[in-house]
């Protein structure tokens, strides 16, 4: 077994991977950057060392930084995690070319299917199926087109390099192409250095279909059955579950087989997702399933495999990397149960999936029933410069609707603020009759989006945010002789020579004012009083039996569904922080760079029209027109950085 290893990532694998060394009495080595100094998997690693600000292009992605201090420490190893330089052949090399052991498959390997284009030029010679496209050297707008009306629309552009569903854009129309082509070409650019693209045939009932592989350097090769990742949003996968629903054995023969069949073609060693793309407009049938990509490095979704099949891959990978052969043959792999994994995003659904930063002065997770692999701790602090993922929820159940089931629920007591997580809207998904019952292709989120991202709420949050401001009110004593000496409690809707009357609390919810009547009934005598209330418009609050969690103290706020209202009984002037930005000023989001200003100060625009686009946590953000009008004023430069809540733009009306 390897006596240490550095791990060149951040967040919640470095932490995953941490774990699994110290239990194999492994040292570990942690790099980071400034902005991750205070992070938890800097504090739990062995060892430490700062590689750089905080910028990943100036740390975590120099390979210089990370083999100097794997010396510096005496390292015995490099595991790259997922991400960053996992899948740079030319970092696995020189970890090679340094005398160090790299935790991961041969550089030749990545570098066979690294790059889509030429990856699907293997398979195909390996006899693996793929989906129909174009994977030429002439990459001019002009044949790119030209193609693309060939295979027909709609298509999807794919970054060569691509991964993670970034440098993806799915193109329904030609007259659409070109933007979305120079959109997607700068985002590949970003991201990966390589702004070449191919294009596919767009199915469109698509399921995506992956199978975890693993090699050893003996010449085995297993696979440890598929998962279903196709619950997607923008490419991007939401929930992961394994083994996928609707999967009958001669189906699940033939697309493991074929996974087997492309890491053997590669020579593949360690741990390897061969992913699918299945058409489901008929459920999952063999001669439907294609060849997509290979992921040559450990998966963001690894637990749902390893709850289903009780092993352990990061022990698998150092166990490889140490130079064993693999724990178990294929038949002794089997399925146990249903898994589902959860990622928790610092994201605001209600406004786009805007990516959301800031301190975590509340954070909580569920605990006991659920497997959580987090990034973060209550008290860090989510910055502009990584990937939003905060945390993962796996679910462990005896089949598919127990797993949903228990999902749902660790979603819905997620409990975080003032950072903005998609906590509520996974566990809408996750509790969608359609989705329990496994109704599922890649488009199942854009078509119920308004309905999985709305925000509504039962009484008990306000319920709970009025006993609790109630109960300052309230002492235990029994009322005096002197009236004026009373709890402030007895005196509530108190007047001379009359019975009490109700009175109206000042409140804000989510800062929309919402006054409450209230009147105080009861003898006064112990605990004998009991409060009337009803909101604005005269509705009556319902009772409910259990009360959500509640932070902070005036204002409060208040966690239901994994969402949070905040509540503030000071009166608000002015209409509340929530009243409609109807001025035209078009505000950063969050801070970020301007990677492109498509329009010019007096230009016409329409509404939904894009104006601008910004880089932020790896993601480029369109910010469009809310209306009809002209551009007044335009301060927005391309290349430029700006904080959030800059004006980027003004739009003033047309009359």
């Amino acid at each position: 077994m390897l006596s240490s290893v550095l791990i060149a990532n951040r967040g919640e694998i470095a932490r995953r991977i941490i774990r699994t060394a110290r239990e194999l009495g492994v040292r570990t080595i942690a790099v980071y950057s400034e902005a991750d100094a205070d992070a938890p998997f800097v504090m739990e690693a062995d060892v430490a060392i700062l590689i750089g600000p905080a910028p990943a292009r100036e740390s975590y992605l120099v390979p210089e930084k990370i083999i100097a201090a794997a010396r510096q420490t005496g390292a015995e190893a490099i595991h790259p995690g997922y991400g960053f330089l996992s899948e740079n052949a030319d970092f696995a090399q020189a970890v090679i070319d340094a005398g160090l052991v790299w935790i991961g498959p041969p550089p030749s390997a990545i570098r066979a299917m690294g790059l889509k284009d030429a990856a699907k030029k293997v398979m195909i010679e390996a006899g693996v199926p793929t989906t129909p496209g174009y994977l030429g050297d002439d990459q001019s707008a002009e044949r790119l087109s030209a193609e693309a009306a060939r295979i027909g629309f709609p298509v999807l552009i794919k970054a060569v390099a691509g991964g993670g569903g970034k440098g993806m854009r799915k193109v329904d129309r030609a007259e659409d192409f070109a933007a979305l082509l120079a959109s997607c070409q700068r985002e590949a650019s970003a991201s990966f250095g390589d702004d070449r693209v191919l294009l596919e045939k767009y199915v469109t009932r698509p399921r995506h279909i992956e199978v975890q592989v693993f090699g050893d350097t003996h010449g085995n090769v297993v696979h440890l059955f598929e998962r279903d990742c196709s619950l997607q949003r923008r490419h991007q996968k939401v929930i992961e579950e394994a083994p996928a629903p609707g999967m009958d054995e001669a189906t699940r023969a033939a697309v493991c087989g074929a996974a087997v069949k492309a890491a053997q073609a590669v020579g593949y060693v360690g741990a390897g997702t061969v992913e699918f793309i299945a058409d489901a407009s008929e459920g999952l049938r063999a001669d439907r399933v294609w060849f997509m990509e290979m992921n040559t490095r450990l998966q963001v979704e690894h637990p749902v495999t390893e709850m289903v099949t009780g092993q352990d891959l990061v022990e698998w990978q150092l166990r490889v990397a140490s130079g064993e052969p693999l724990p178990l043959v294929q038949d002794e792999i089997t399925l146990d149960g249903w898994a589902m994994e959860a990622r928790l995003y610092a994201e605001n659904p209600a406004t786009g999936f805007l990516p959301s930063t800031g301190p975590l002065t509340h954070f909580r997770l569920p605990e006991g029933d659920v497997r959580v692999d987090s990034a973060v701790e209550e008290g860090g602090e989510v910055t502009p410069f990584y990937d939003p993922m905060i945390a993962k929820l796996i679910a462990h159940g005896v089949d598919r609707e127990d797993a949903a089931d228990r999902l749902a629920q660790a979603c819905r007591l997620v409990e975080v603020w003032p950072v903005k997580t998609n906590a509520a809207f996974l566990a809408r998904c996750a509790g969608d009759p359609d989705f329990v019952d496994g109704a599922v292709d890649t488009g199942f989120i854009e078509a119920r989006l308004d309905a999985l991202t709305a925000r509504e709420f039962s009484d008990a949050p306000t319920l709970a945010a009025i006993g609790q401001r109630l109960e300052a009110f309230m002492e235990a004593d029994q009322p005096k002789a002197d009236v004026w000496a009373s709890a402030p409690s007895r005196l509530l809707g108190f007047r001379m020579n009359a019975p009490r009357a109700a009175m109206t609390l000042p409140l804000t919810v989510d800062g929309k004012s919402m006054p409450l009547r209230v009147a105080l009934a009861g003898a006064g005598k112990g605990d004998d009083w009991s409060w009337d209330i009803t909101v604005e418009d005269g509705r009556p609050l319902d009772d409910v039996d259990v009360l959500p969690g509640i932070f902070g103290a005036d204002p409060l706020y208040v966690f239901e569904g994994g969402d949070v209202q905040e509540f503030d009984f000071t009166p608000q002037v002015g209409g509340g922080a929530y009243a409609a930005a109807s001025d035209g000023a078009i505000l950063s989001p969050m801070p970020g760079k301007i990677v492109s200003v498509a329009v010019e100060a007096g230009q016409a625009v329409s509404k939904g029209q894009t104006l601008l686009t910004l880089e932020a946590m790896k993601m480029e953000h369109a910010l469009a027109a809310p209306f009809d009008g002209v551009v007044a004023e335009l301060s927005a430069t391309a290349g430029g950085q700006v904080s959030e809540g800059v004006v980027l733009a003004k739009l003033e009306p047309v009359t």
